[in-house]
């Protein structure tokens, strides 16, 4: 299931050229993320696997943590070996990933919670306002709020007016 982005605010885009380039640096989301925060999730079902240590949601999957919310049809969470959390999630199947006025949709995305960085992979879009980019892959450090995008970028700026 693929989510139409609807944004109201205008991010401001670092891009290197105005229509085509190999890598492009962009904010993303309006304030850095806090990874310790807890990771809340939703779902219609859940599967979880006593030999791997694997819980794999699926059915209009939501996650939520601190500003940030990520829906997709299916998410494996893969847990620590010490079983003290969560390490990874890997989200499949029309994924959205919402941080404040900025939306992204991918076919995968992998979210490392030790490093507090989501590669979103395949078709990614990127909507900031009224401004959209896409490309093969990104990267975000939720850190710092910054992403890179690299493969087949294509931006579209709206410089203003109607």
């Amino acid at each position: 299931m693929s989510l139409r982005l609807l944004l109201s605010a205008a991010v401001t885009v670092c891009l290197s050229t105005a229509a085509f380039a190999q890598g492009t640096s962009v904010a993303f989301g309006t304030i850095a993320q806090d990874t310790s925060l807890p990771v809340e999730v939703s779902s219609d079902a859940l599967a979880v696997d006593q030999d791997t240590g694997e819980a794999v949601f699926t059915g209009n999957v939501v996650i939520g943590q601190g500003e940030m919310r990520l829906s997709a049809g299916r998410v494996v969470v893969v847990y620590r070996a010490e079983a003290d959390g969560i390490a990874r999630l890997e989200a499949t199947g029309g994924v959205t990933l919402v941080s404040g006025p900025d939306a992204a949709e991918a076919q995968r995305a992998d979210y490392s919670i030790d490093t507090g960085t989501i590669v979103m992979r395949g078709n990614v879009l990127l909507a900031q306002g009224r401004s959209a980019l896409s490309a093969d892959q990104m990267t975000i450090r939720l850190e710092d709020g910054t992403a890179n995008m690299s493969g087949n970028v294509r931006t579209r700026l709206q410089t203003g007016g109607d």
